[in-house]
């Protein structure tokens, strides 16, 4: 099938919403077909999209350190340096070397203290890099092989399968549906169901099922990539910075009327002559500038640093204790971060169904239904709700395990007790358990209202039947199930999480809660945490269709003013940090995903929690090698005890100087 470049272009500039769109009109618009691609038009269509990789950028790291003696603080001392050994020959007197060596002494100090600490920055592009998928399954001239991930094109069919890392945004064609584990580039705790038609993004992993798929997009252009561009081009300068530019920038201007007065009192008035003049000069010059201020808070830093990390917290760029002293607002993600990101049942909430039954026998049914080798979340959480984990199968003889599959979308076991009778247990889908219940007509509104409650707290509902096989055969249909019980599963907060938050209040930072989950389960997470539950879809907020009730607030104000964002995507917690930095404010921003990287990037203080991923780790200030956000509260207090060394050493230098820098 011949490719038409303009049409293609057009997909390229993403005037095609190819996500959106019925599969059909992807084949079409793509010029493709389900027998894949020819190795001609993959050729062709790779000079039009490019490879599927991200830009590496390569810097040189010695103009990277040239770089650091380039601003106003360093141009003052290499005017005298300059000035020390070139215009002293003019009274034939030698060059003053003394002054000359102990000036680029203190610069080649500066630049390389400087030099060091910004070169062990990792580099997040290059960690986003790395989660991409080496290799891929193509269909290219009719015939299935194995290629070079970079080489995927747009309109390539390719084949997914169990383990498998997704090497480009795609969509699924007819199949059973697959569990994607695509929590580091959302946020979302749980695997999620993708059915034919359904889109994947580039770097989630197939966690079960086998399936095709259609290429949409490669490279700088997938969800991935525009993540990785976020964080490569987001290069913002420091606080410390500013202020060392804004004291250099002084310091020229007062030394220059300085030395224009001195000069016309000392030639033309006083007629001195040339050598005496000169030396008067290097005086005011050399002594206006405070030469060794950056050094001395260089170091200052770094011992602060080597404080900081003794606490849990590593200081990638030592700047960033002066921006964390100043943070006057938090931008945390949810999920691994306030929450434990692992699922749990909430006893005190589970709903009962059956006479005699109580909420622990409930979760005992549960757990008998479940096979913890299987590795599945709930699965997990639930039979981790026993004080033993063999309870499960404590006085049972397993007969046969169905395990979970999106038709039936629920698990049971068939047993026999200790006195010889059969029984089945089955746990899953409310609308599948329900459906097996007996008396479904008499509890389907009580359920359903049930579930509602549950949903409006942004708890995930379980529902759990029993069954007594009185013929004692596995194959048996048995008597009629019965429905014992619904069960609230929820992504539980740290212990420590609502004291940090409290602490952090009081300490002048506010906290807002970033996350990918739904509207509802943040509102829940915030209530449990006391964080507030002002909390808006981002999606309505940064897009066109904004909701009525908030119209009417200008954008900025209400993102100051919201406890926390749900639904994000990384443009949109980008965005956020973007706009609260518009308002003045200093931004910190915690994160563990490839989600979060470009918003830690852009933060004036990006926090990779421990466990983070390559990518966030990348792009961020501070590492915690401890879990939870407490140890940022005592990094807070630690970088204000170390800022006011510095803030009374500058303080004190300025009033030596005669001028107060503050």
């Amino acid at each position: 099938m011949a490719d038409k470049p303009e049409v293609l272009e057009a997909v390229l500039k993403e005037i095609v919403d190819l996500e959106n769109i019925p599969i059909e009109e992807v084949f079409e618009n793509l010029r493709c077909s389900r027998e894949g691609l020819t190795s001609e038009a993959a050729q062709e269509r790779l000079a039009i999209f490019g490879h599927n990789r991200l830009e590496e950028k390569r810097e040189s790291k010695f103009l990277k350190f040239l770089g650091f003696m380039w601003n106003p603080l360093s141009w003052v001392m290499e005017a005298a340096a300059i000035m020390a050994i070139a215009l002293a020959n003019g009274g034939g007197k030698p060059p003053d070397w003394q002054d000359f060596v102990g000036i680029i002494t203190l610069l080649l100090i500066n630049s390389t203290i400087s030099f060091i600490e910004e070169n062990n920055a990792g580099n997040a592009a290059a960690a986003l890099m790395a989660r991409l998928a080496p290799k891929a399954k193509v269909l290219r001239d009719g015939r299935w092989s194995e290629e070079d991930a970079a080489v995927l094109v747009p309109g390539d069919i390719i084949s997914i399968k169990l383990g498998d890392i997704i090497p480009a945004d795609a969509r699924l064609l007819e199949g059973d549906p697959l569990k994607i584990d695509q929590s580091a580039l959302t946020g979302e705790s749980l695997p999620v169901t993708k059915g034919p038609g359904d889109g994947i993004y580039s770097g989630s992993t197939c966690k079960q099922g086998e399936i095709e798929a259609v290429v949409i997009a490669t490279g700088v252009h997938t969800f991935f990539g525009k993540a990785a561009h976020l964080v490569d081009t987001t290069n913002q300068v420091g606080h410390f910075q500013k202020v060392l530019t804004a004291i250099g920038n002084f310091c020229i201007c007062s030394i220059a009327v300085g030395m224009i007065i001195e000069i016309i009192v000392m030639y033309p008035i006083q007629d001195r002559d040339y050598r005496p003049g000169i030396d008067n000069l290097l005086v005011l010059l050399i002594g206006g500038i405070p030469i060794a201020m950056p050094t001395v808070l260089s170091v200052t830093m770094a011992i602060g640093s080597h404080r900081l990390s003794q606490q849990g917290a590593i200081t990638k760029r030592m700047t960033a204790i002066e921006e964390m002293a100043g943070m006057d607002v938090l931008c945390s993600d949810k999920t691994g971060t306030l929450t434990l990101n692992k699922l749990t049942v909430d006893k005190n909430l589970i709903e009962v169904f059956a006479k005699g039954v109580d909420p622990d026998t409930v979760v005992l049914m549960a757990a008998r239904a479940s096979r913890i080798e299987n590795q599945d979340a709930i699965d997990t959480a639930i039979v981790g709700m026993l004080a033993d984990p063999k309870e499960a199968r404590a006085g049972i003889q397993e007969v046969h395990f169905l395990p979970f599959n999106p038709t039936d979308k629920r698990t049971a076991l068939t047993y026999i007790d200790s006195e010889g009778k059969m029984h089945r247990v089955s746990k899953g889908a409310p609308e599948q358990i329900l459906n097996l219940a007996r008396n479904k007509s008499e509890i389907e509104r009580r359920v359903h209202a049930v579930i509602d409650k549950f949903a409006e707290r942004g708890l995930r509902s379980l529902a759990v039947a029993y069954q007594e096989v009185p013929d004692g055969r596995k194959e048996s249909a048995g008597g009629p199930w019965q429905f014992i019980g619904l069960m609230p599963l929820f992504d539980p907060p740290r212990h420590d999480s609502a004291e940090t938050i409290r602490r952090a209040l009081n300490l002048g930072v506010n906290v807002k809660m970033i996350t990918g989950d739904q509207l509802a389960i943040g509102k829940e997470t915030g209530r449990r945490l006391g964080m507030g539950t002002n909390m808006y879809p981002s999606s309505a907020l940064l897009g066109q269709n904004k909701d009525e009730s908030i119209a009417a607030l200008p954008i900025d104000e209400l993102i100051e003013k919201a406890d926390g964002f749900a639904g994000v995507f990384p443009e949109h917690k980008y965005e956020i940090v973007k706009r609260l930095q518009a308002r003045k404010h200093i931004c910190g921003m915690t994160g563990d995903g490839v989600n979060d990287a470009p918003a830690l990037k852009k933060a004036d203080i990006g926090i990779a929690v421990a466990d983070a991923t390559d990518a966030a780790r990348g792009a961020s200030d501070i590492v915690l090698t401890e879990p939870g956000l407490s140890v940022i509260i005592s990094a807070v207090l630690t970088s204000r005890a170390i800022f006011q060394r510095m803030k009374n050493y500058t303080v004190s230098l300025g009033s030596h100087h005669g001028v107060v820098f503050i």
